[in-house]
């Protein structure tokens, strides 16, 4: 088991001290009516150190263990859990380059990304999905210019944050592509990302639950950073939705989903500041 959360951590220790008081309370209502021999108070009082040391290391490895919290944000519920995004009922997102490209061939597309299995598990005739996305009304009012240099793929460039709802997955143009074929994103890109991808939402989603991948997490590279950790990737995600003002009203909700093989570099304990 990986520690992400530190043994002497504010929050574990502010939360163990609630704990302390509920438990000198109880001690103290319980010295009341029982009188403790002299004889036997120092194994009394090595005992109770024991037993608030067992509490705080169990509370510590339970914090450590944590995969799942529920956040209130904007009076919506937001859940962040490990699991399978195929798997979540209401709406699903499906992070795209930003051409939307849809030729799974692990050049333009891998097939072991979110996208590459969408598309292999999903799309039966990759020629009507893509003329669904060449015809799309509010796609077509979204293009930002066409790219007759670009070699392989699509030639219309979507803008960040843009989404394309099919059945019951949304679409989104993510990433940039370079040259090469390379995603990537510089972190005022993500930003703009964020604050187009929410307000895109906010228009279609029509009461449903909606479940978002880490985005960001997988081959995107992210430019001018050294690294971005998933952990601070997933709470630019939490804050660009509590700066959106957009509300999920009971019983929809918003669930980020974190693919098992990153749960280990996700604080879940921590994310409760927010």
């Amino acid at each position: 088991m990986k520690f992400k959360v530190k043994p002497f951590d504010r929050k574990l220790f502010k939360n163990y001290l609630e704990v302390l008081s509920v438990v000198g309370l109880l001690c103290s209502f319980a010295l009341i009516v029982i009188t403790i021999p002299d004889c036997l108070k120092i194994y009394v009082g090595i005992a109770l150190v024991l037993l608030l040391l067992i509490i705080y290391l169990i509370m510590w490895i339970n914090a450590n263990n944590q995969d799942k919290t529920t956040l209130t944000i904007n009076n919506s519920t937001m859940i962040i859990k490990t699991g399978d995004i195929f798997e979540e009922d209401g709406l699903k997102v499906i992070a795209f380059n930003e051409y939307l490209d849809t030729q799974v061939d692990n050049r333009l597309i891998s097939e072991n990304t979110l996208n590459g299995k969408f598309l292999r598990s999903k799309i039966s005739d990759i020629a009507e999905f893509d003329n669904l996305i060449k015809e799309d009304t509010h796609l077509n009012d979204k293009v930002i210019d066409v790219n007759n240099n670009r070699l392989h793929g699509k030639k219309r460039r979507y803008s960040l944050g843009t989404v394309f709802l099919w059945d019951e997955y949304v679409l989104t143009a993510f990433s940039k592509f370079d040259n090469e074929n390379r995603a990537y994103l510089y972190m005022n890109d993500y930003i703009s990302f964020l604050i187009n991808f929410w307000n895109e939402i906010d228009i279609i989603y029509a009461g449903r639950s909606i479940s978002i991948p880490l985005l960001g997490s997988g081959i995107t590279r992210f430019k001018g950073f050294d690294a971005v950790t998933e952990q601070e990737l997933l709470e630019l995600l939490i804050w660009s939705f509590k700066v959106s003002r957009i509300k999920f009203t009971y019983p929809s909700k918003v669930s980020i989903i974190i693919h098992e093989s990153k749960k280990d570099k996700i604080n879940f304990y921590n994310l409760k500041k927010y």
